[in-house]
């Protein structure tokens, strides 16, 4: 199967048409002018064009059967017009639009847990809305919505590991106690791959989440376990002197978090994902496991 894929350069992108090309499908992927050398080098085909430019994407998908729609952010930067409204709203109607005239029927689009166009984030609200577009279309589609994902590749996990490997405390928004289930990539990536080929995953909407619960200090705790630090000492920053810094400086190019962020990171993350394993025949492995996989190279 030819298959289109938009946010093939980055992280969950790559692990994506990693495992498109070992299951004997072809990807092309769309890529903005300079960017191809974030593709792997085993991709053949790439066209340029941009989610957020519909123009570009007319005649993009020609001789394609199906649309991997990945493109997506966790940060907005205004001034630099990468908003969650235009990254995923936007972006979304724009591919639908494109699979909808080139008579592309299969899409699969990666939402998040958490979604809802009610949702307690902008984030949150824009790929409900994303969602919401999708389903209102006349296409076979497929929502998944992961949770955390980490790899040996993402931008949360492989931080936390650097953050204990090298200081001597870690700092803790609040008191930790937060609960996350973290997903590992390759699974999403091969659940993503797999729903190409069964029809009867048209018209669901998967939860991804890792099968192990746990609180973030008890992650930071795994992470140090993985790398061998007897033990992660934690400084815990209380909530009511965090956030109104953050609302300050989110806006610095340096700034870690942004205040949406905490919101979502205090609230934790999980969901039910036995569906999801079950329908895809996941069989998974511990998070410790997974942790050791990404972090040890």
């Amino acid at each position: 199967m030819q298959v289109f894929v938009t946010g093939g350069t980055g992280f969950v992108g790559r692990e994506v048409t990693r495992q498109l090309l070992a299951a004997g499908h072809r990807p092309v992927c769309l890529v903005r002018a300079g960017s191809e050398g974030k593709l792997l080098p085993d991709v053949r085909e790439v066209r340029a064009g941009d989610v957020t430019l519909p123009e570009t994407l007319q005649g993009a998908l020609a001789g394609c059967e199906a649309v991997v729609h990945l493109v997506g952010i966790i940060r907005e930067y205004p001034h630099q017009k990468v908003t969650f409204d235009r990254l995923h709203r936007q972006a979304t109607a724009h591919m639908v639009a494109a699979a909808e005239a080139q008579k592309v029927k299969r899409f699969v689009l990666m939402s998040s847990n958490g979604a809802s166009v009610d949702g307690r984030t902008a984030y949150y609200r824009s790929k409900g809305q994303a969602e919401e577009l999708l389903k209102g279309a006349p296409l076979e589609w497929t929502i998944f919505r992961p949770s955390i994902i980490y790899g040996a590749e993402d931008n949360f996990c492989t931080l936390l590991a650097g953050m204990v490997r090298i200081l001597p405390v870690v700092p803790v928004f609040g008191d930790g106690r937060y609960s996350l289930a973290p997903v590992a990539v390759e699974e999403v990536a091969a659940s993503i791959v797999a729903s190409l080929t069964r029809p009867d995953a048209c018209g669901q909407t998967f939860h991804c989440c890792g099968e192990q619960t746990v609180t973030f200090n008890e992650l930071l705790d795994l992470i140090g376990g993985v790398l061998q630090r007897r033990s992660v000492v934690k400084v815990h920053q209380p909530i009511w002197l965090v956030k109104p810094l953050l609302e300050r400086l989110q806006s610095l190019p340096g700034c870690p978090l942004t205040a949406d962020q905490l919101q979502m990171l205090l609230a934790g993350n999980v969901c039910d994902p036995q569906a999801w394993r079950t329908f895809f025949g996941l069989k998974g492995r511990s998070l410790e496991d997974g942790l050791r996989h990404a972090l040890i190279r």
